[in-house]
């Protein structure tokens, strides 16, 4: 009797031991179901991003891009981040990268020429507005003005001696030798 009673307490326990939790870890912090789906880390960087936390989302598309795979959306994403944080390098050669991958991808092209217009580079971010603008079909608003300050800065730039406000002088320095100073 005394076997039985210790036979069917083992029997018990082991079936206690085998019995489902319900898909819980018994290592998974109390309130974390973890058997529930995970959110998208691409989407969670875009939350991140409208918050203005540019470095957690950063962080998030790089899992997006581990999970995922590198795609043309996390690479524009992760452009998009470095811009957002100021890295105007790292973030020019991404976001050609993902221009490279696909080359009508707009979000892409239009945070390049953003990019390329911070870093100076005038002329090719006008370019790359204009890609963007035609991929576009001009339907968004902040493309648009993208385009237009580009244009504006590109015909900015152009000589106009009527703006000149130093005066030239012609010096003489050696015999046959002038030198054309102003005092701009």
């Amino acid at each position: 009797m005394r076997f039985k009673v210790f036979s069917l307490l083992a029997l018990a326990v082991a079936l206690a031991a085998c019995t489902p939790t319900g898909g819980v870890s018994r290592d998974a912090p109390y309130g974390i179901d973890a058997r529930g789906q995970a959110v998208d880390p691409l989407i969670v960087g875009h939350r991140l991003m409208e918050a203005g936390e540019y470095e957690l989302a950063l962080k998030a598309y790089y899992r997006a891009a581990a999970t995922d795979g590198v795609s043309v959306d996390t690479l524009s994403a992760i452009g998009s981040a470095n811009l957002a944080l100021g890295r105007l390098g790292q973030a020019e050669k991404i976001l050609r990268r993902a221009t490279e991958e696909d080359p009508t991808f707009v979000p892409a092209l239009n945070n390049l020429g953003v990019a390329l217009m911070e870093s100076g580079k005038i002329g090719e971010a006008r370019v790359i507005f204009q890609q963007a603008f035609a991929q576009d079909s001009g339907q968004t608003d902040s493309i648009r003005e993208n385009l237009k300050l580009a244009i504006a800065a590109t015909e900015a730039s152009v000589y106009d001696p009527t703006q000149e406000k130093g005066e030239f002088r012609l010096v003489r320095r050696e015999k046959g030798k002038y030198v054309l100073l102003t005092q701009l």
